[in-house]
Formats: structure tokens, C-alpha cells, sequence
């Protein structure tokens, strides 16, 4: 199946793309447009955190569950929003803990996009989500995808940083050679959970040492 994803990923994720799940994934998404059904990220932002983040590029990989539902939220990158949107919650709550953290100014906007293009690979469990139905696209096989590319960078690279925030994160934790790889863990930055270990966990300066030491670029977050 020819995918129009970013060429690195494409070469990485090759065997994925020709298996029977992927061509169902494709299947399901172009039916589901035949019925009326509103789908969200717009087709060309489906694999945005590839585009932004290529394989050969990217230095930690942050790892979030599905994409928000609300008109115009939605592009790509995981707890990122377009611009002009209004920050969700647990977008809020990552940047308390930043400007608790490193002393970053909250910003008023949602778009995380800069930290995709430093190398932060912002992966949704999920690539899809109908409007206004969390989790609807959570059984079509995106997550069979997802898992792949998890255990492909933990497989071929060295020295990522994975950032595990909550349960759902967390259950991936077996995809991870640890040995090659650093994995981060704290409490989901939802309002529900953040005070029981988000907040604090300094995740964001704790990555950039791991960078530091291995000689890489810190992130600006």
C-alpha cells in the first residue's frame, strides 16, 4: 500500500503498511467518510507526527492516547491543539508543570509543534477519532500500528527518551528495551490524576539531562 507518510518512516514502518490490519484501518476510515461520518485530524494531518518528527531525527518519543474530538483541536501531534484554540485541561496542567519545572511563561496558545520539529515524536495510541466520540477509533487497529512503531524506535534506536504519562501510557512499557532507552513515568496530566504525581515530576528537565548527557541537543520546550 503506498502511504503518504514522511520517506523515513515510510522505509521503517514498510512491513507494517502491508499487512492485512492496515489495509482494514484505510477501509474502515474511507467508509465511515462515505456515511456522513466527521473524522478527526483532517486526512492530511493523520500522520502529522511523522512529518514533523522523521525517524532519523527524533530523540524522544511522547505517548498519548487519542486524538481530541472537538472541531478544529485535532492535528496530529498528541495534547497538541491548532492555533487559535483554547488549551484543553491536561494541556494546561503540562504547562503548570513546565513553568514549575524550567520556568517557561505559559503560553496562550496550544500548538506544540515545536516540539515535534526539535525531534519529539508525539504519537497518539490512535491516529483517528470520530467528532465528538472519544475512544472511537480505538478497535480499528490503530493501536496494532502504534505498539509497531513503539517497538521499531525501541528496537533500531538508542538513547530515546519515552515519556509514559498515565495507566494507558504505561501498559506500553513492555514494548521498550529499556536497555538502550530511557523510560519516564508519572501520573496522567488529566485534572483527574495530575496531583497524584504529574505535577512534580520534572519530566521536562529530566529529559533534557538525558539529551545533555548523550551529547544531543536539548529540547526547547
Amino acid at each position: 500500500m503506498d502511504v503518504q507518510i514522511e520517506a523515513s518512516w515510510k522505509a521503517a514502518l514498510k512491513e507494517e503498511f502491508e499487512k492485512p490490519y492496515f489495509s482494514q484501518i484505510v477501509q474502515f476510515l474511507k467508509q465511515e467518510k462515505q456515511k456522513g461520518k466527521i473524522i478527526y485530524p483532517e486526512g492530511k494531518n493523520i500522520f502529522n507526527a511523522f512529518t514533523q518528527t522523521p525517524f532519523d531525527q527524533m530523540k524522544v518519543l511522547l505517548l498519548g492516547q487519542d486524538p481530541y474530538h472537538g472541531a478544529g483541536q485535532a492535528h496530529g501531534l498528541c495534547f497538541s491543539v491548532q492555533d487559535g484554540i483554547k488549551p484543553p485541561p491536561s494541556l494546561m496542567n503540562i504547562y503548570k508543570e513546565l513553568a514549575e519545572d524550567i520556568g517557561k511563561e505559559i503560553p496562550a496558545g496550544g500548538n506544540l509543534l515545536h516540539w515535534a520539529q526539535q525531534g519529539v515524536l508525539m504519537l497518539n495510541a490512535s491516529l483517528t477519532v470520530e467528532a465528538n466520540t472519544p475512544m472511537s477509533h480505538s478497535k480499528i487497529g490503530w493501536e496494532q500500528f502504534t505498539d509497531a512503531v513503539i517497538k521499531k524506535v525501541s528496537d533500531e534506536k538508542n538513547g530515546i527518551v519515552f515519556i509514559l504519562w498515565g495507566r494507558f501510557a504505561q501498559e506500553k512499557e513492555k514494548l521498550i528495551d529499556s536497555s538502550r532507552n530511557t523510560i519516564l513515568k508519572a501520573a496522567h496530566p488529566s485534572p483527574f490524576s495530575a496531583y497524584n504525581g504529574f505535577f512534580g515530576c520534572k519530566h521536562f528537565s529530566k529529559t533534557n539531562a538525558i539529551l545533555k548527557a548523550q551529547g544531543k541537543k536539548e529540547i526547547q520546550w
